[in-house]
């Protein structure tokens, strides 16, 4: 993306990384919201377990819709208004979950739902394009310190969760308290972002066939595949953690319920923090080999998780699984913002890839886990943090050779 963005710098520059920080933990926040309230939602709407599965599948259809139609909104809106536009439907969503739920009506629900999850997935693209922009004017790796927004956002949407459920708040107040402050903070976030951007300079030399031939060449250029690839493997792993390492400690490993719990408190930790402090390793190292350590330690934790005998060392494999999946999402991201024109068509290809990992890797490993399982079925894991380490050569920067690229990120 070498040259794509405006010039910015000092005081601007630290509102813009601010914004668009600020703009990652807003989506984790919001991507943790409903998840504390699911047993309080049953209760009040009388729904069973199979209809919050449904209702939370509108989440990840929405979410698909919200990546693929990323591209011709930042095109046609440009990334400052795209970027409140998307803040805002979340907020819009959110109201109505809580209105649905105030009205006990599934339907409304629903497409509220599904709403959610095309104002995340549209979200996601646009704040790793500014993200990679930023990266570029900043002149050294921010990524992933914005992807760990992301993941403080997540504990901290979980931890407002439960503090609501334990003092008696409705999940109808939380979530229409949650998106008037949302609602508030997208106009603040969008002024902070610069008003000429890369997209907004496509939108007036491309035509709008052109753009969405871009868009497809995504999908048959090998490198954004391969990137794809390593995207698919980390986030896989990262969705099978949330919804299996609970399970995995307390059944299979016999700890108690509430021990296990803490176990994946730990690896939602461990991945912060190796977002926190990956940003100097990647400088240091190149995102090749940064992928290729992360990813060989992901390896060495999950044999530990699977092999281990004793609490000790499932914990350490834990939190080495957790560095294994920490920087496969932001480096592949930065990569793919660079990677050719159009960043954010060959972002949308990238995030679709690695949210499909997320969307099937928990019901995969399910389905082995019937038949072989559930420490059995986390081999699975192990083979794709083997195969994003063999093509993370994928993410070194285009025309610079290969010792060199190693050095530069």
């Amino acid at each position: 993306m070498a040259g794509a963005t405006v010039a910015v710098e000092g005081p601007a520059l630290g509102r813009w990384r601010g914004a668009v920080t600020a703009a990652f933990g807003l989506g984790g926040i919001t991507i943790a919201a409903w998840g504390p309230r699911l047993p309080a939602i049953e209760s009040d709407l009388g729904i069973g377990t199979g209809t919050i599965g449904l209702l939370l599948a509108g989440v990840t259809i929405g979410s698909i819709v919200g990546l693929l139609a990323s591209t011709p909104i930042i095109h046609w809106f440009g990334n400052r208004h795209s970027l409140a536009g998307a803040l805002l439907v979340i907020a819009a969503a959110l109201a109505i979950i809580g209105v649905a739920i105030s009205l006990r009506s599934v339907p409304l629900l629903s497409v509220a739902f599904v709403v959610i999850g095309a104002g995340i997935g549209t979200l996601d693209v646009l704040i790793n394009v500014e993200g990679a922009a930023i990266e570029e004017a900043a002149a050294r790796t921010l990524m992933p310190l914005m992807h760990a927004a992301w993941s403080i956002g997540v504990a901290l949407g979980s931890g407002i969760g439960a503090a609501c459920a334990a003092l008696g708040i409705t999940p109808s107040m939380q979530f229409v308290g949650e998106a008037i402050v949302i609602g508030a903070l997208a106009f603040a976030i969008a002024q902070a972002i610069p008003r000429e951007t890369h997209a907004r300079r496509m939108a007036a030399t491309a035509t709008r066939s052109t753009k969405i031939r871009q868009w497809l060449r995504g999908w048959m250029d090998w490198r954004l595949l391969l990137i794809g690839v390593v995207m698919l493997g980390v986030d896989l792993a990262e969705g099978s953690a949330n919804s299996w390492l609970v399970l995995a400690v307390h059944t299979d490993h016999g700890q108690s319920a509430a021990v296990a719990a803490l176990f994946l408190t730990a690896f939602a930790g461990g991945e912060a923090l190796a977002r926190i402090f990956g940003g100097s390793v990647v400088d240091r190292l190149g995102r090749v080999n940064t992928i290729r350590c992360t990813t060989a330690l992901g390896v060495l934790g999950l044999v530990a998780f699977i092999l281990g005998g004793n609490g000790w060392t499932v914990l350490v494999g834990v939190l080495l699984w957790a560095v294994g999946v920490s920087m496969g999402f932001p480096l592949g991201m930065s990569a793919a913002a660079e990677s050719g024109p159009d960043p954010p068509a060959r972002v949308s290809v990238v995030a679709s890839v690695g949210y499909f990992g997320n969307v099937v890797g928990p019901p995969v490993i399910g389905a082995l886990a019937a038949s072989a399982g559930l420490l059995n079925a986390l081999w699975l894991l192990v083979a794709l943090f083997l195969a994003a380490f063999l093509v993370a050569g994928s993410l070194r920067r285009p025309g610079v050779p290969a010792p060199l690229a190693e050095g530069a990120g």
